[in-house]
């Protein structure tokens, strides 16, 4: 795996894993703005698009998802030097009431009104306001153990964090040291 400076200026990376033309973050908005993928993602979790969000009808969910997929891009991408990040990202666990070293974190829509947004965008959080995107998902249930491609996105925010601790990158320090070492 390697890693995108996406904001260049070292507070935002993205993964790209081996084998993968791009890096996690950009091939999200890309997959979340192909019509004929949400169509056949939608189809196969028709069930929790109605029990959680009641919603019956893809072409809207579709069109909901583009909707929130160009707005989470602006935030993401849009982000200008004096931006905090730390507003951004959120803990994984809604219960962690406490900073941990390489903190599992989330990024997700807040304030649509009438609705919530099902997009997430996940991250490794190397100090305030520096961060390593792992991945992203359509959470459609409550637990992300519920679905195998949220489980799939908990499995690759682990494998990267157990990455940087086996190179003994435990901050942004260590992280950018390990970088300029490449």
């Amino acid at each position: 795996m390697t890693f995108d400076d996406i904001t260049e200026d070292g507070r935002l990376w993205a993964v790209r894993y081996d084998g993968d033309n791009d890096n996690i973050l950009y091939s999200l908005f890309d997959q979340w703005n192909d019509v004929a993928w949400l169509r056949d993602f939608f189809k196969a979790n028709s069930s929790d698009l109605e029990s959680y969000f009641k919603i019956t009808n893809i072409n809207e969910a579709i069109r909901r998802t583009i909707d929130d997929s160009d707005k989470l891009e602006a935030i993401i991408m849009d982000i200008s030097p004096e931006a905090n990040l730390d507003l951004i990202f959120r803990p994984l666990s809604n219960s962690r009431i406490a900073e941990c070293l390489l903190g599992k974190e989330k990024a997700k829509l807040k304030n649509l009104v009438g609705r919530a947004s099902w997009l997430r965008i996940y991250a490794i959080k190397l100090a305030h306001g520096a961060y390593i995107i792992t991945g992203g998902a359509i959470k459609l249930t409550a637990t992300m153990q519920e679905r195998e491609h949220t489980a799939k996105e908990l499995k690759k925010i682990e494998q990267v964090r157990n990455f940087l601790l086996q190179e003994n990158i435990i901050d942004d320090k260590g992280f950018i040291e390990y970088i300029a070492e490449l």
